[in-house]
């Protein structure tokens, strides 16, 4: 296996904007082709999921990660795609860092950690280093990312979306064939406008949607032990029944789910007893259970 150094000159590259070696990797879609690419399957992926949320700020990324983390405890080959080109966030969450290595075959290798397979631009810049790119090359990023890669062999992917409805997730959509969405929101109003753009979404790209989980839904004081809800009371329930979409689970607004994240160390790994692991893993169940993931 050899290292994969990506320079300044690389990354100007409209078609190769990952500065990855030609030889041997798959044909590129031609630049000036207006038809939309046909559909198809990750290599050596069973099933690919999509963690979504047009709104930003939600615990998104932290939810996708702590479901790959459940499904890999499961015993499933488990691996995540961050598909957020400039504001990655997996690499902090799993506590990785470095750039991959590339296979005899030009395909970037994932890395791992805690039994769980990984893709991040994060990898492949500097951790300070903004990503200032137009939207070609951004698309162009992230075909590299969805079909450059070296999994190896997956039960489940977890695809870790941005926010919004835009070029990234019509792409993905597009492009892949998803097993299903699943739909992350806070109880909050002024999030589940949003949310319910990214349902309509996926519903016109005719991908399914396993179901909506609750985040921050209900805070408990460690002191007094008092419940207090801070973003509303069961609104994204209220949505699902509206909109005939299962509700898949409640996740708490606790301080140590914070924490965990920022130290690399998620919850289902630092504390896989507690309350809080115990809600993701029943949700990766749920998800498991609507994919025939077993």
């Amino acid at each position: 296996m050899r290292r994969c150094f990506f320079s300044t000159l690389r990354f100007l590259q409209h078609e190769n904007p990952l500065g990855l070696p030609r030889a041997g990797a798959p044909p590129t879609i031609p630049r000036m082709q207006r038809g939309l690419p046909e559909k198809r399957s990750l290599r050596d992926v069973r099933k690919v999921i999509a963690v979504s949320s047009a709104k930003g700020g939600v615990g998104k990324s932290t939810i996708a990660v702590n479901l790959a983390l459940c499904f890999a405890r499961q015993g499933h080959r488990t691996g995540i795609l961050d598909t957020d080109i400039f504001g990655p966030s997996v690499p902090t969450l799993l506590d990785l860092s470095g750039e991959p290595r590339l296979s005899s075959q030009n395909q970037l290798i994932p890395l791992a950690n805690y039994g769980v397979k990984s893709m991040s631009m994060g990898y492949l810049v500097d951790e300070k280093a903004p990503v200032v790119w137009r939207g070609l090359m951004v698309m162009k990023a992230l075909q590299q990312l969805l079909h450059e890669v070296d999994w190896g062999g997956l039960d489940i992917l977890v695809l870790d979306l941005p926010p919004g409805t835009g070029d990234v997730q019509l792409t993905i959509t597009q492009q892949i064939n998803l097993d299903g969405a699943v739909i992350v929101s806070t109880p909050q109003d002024i999030a589940l406008k949003d949310t319910i753009k990214g349902i309509n979404m996926f519903s016109k790209v005719n991908v399914a949607v396993l179901g909506m989980i609750q985040n921050m839904s209900v805070f408990t004081c460690p002191h007094c032990h008092q419940s207090t809800h801070i973003f509303g009371t069961s609104g994204v329930e209220r949505e699902c029944s509206k909109l005939k979409i299962d509700f898949l689970g409640d996740v708490p607004l606790h301080a140590k789910i914070c924490d965990d994240a920022d130290r690399g160390k998620p919850t289902v790994v630092s504390e896989p007893e507690s309350a809080r692991a115990k809600a993701f893993m029943a949700i990766a169940e749920a998800v498991g259970r609507k994919i025939n993931l077993s």
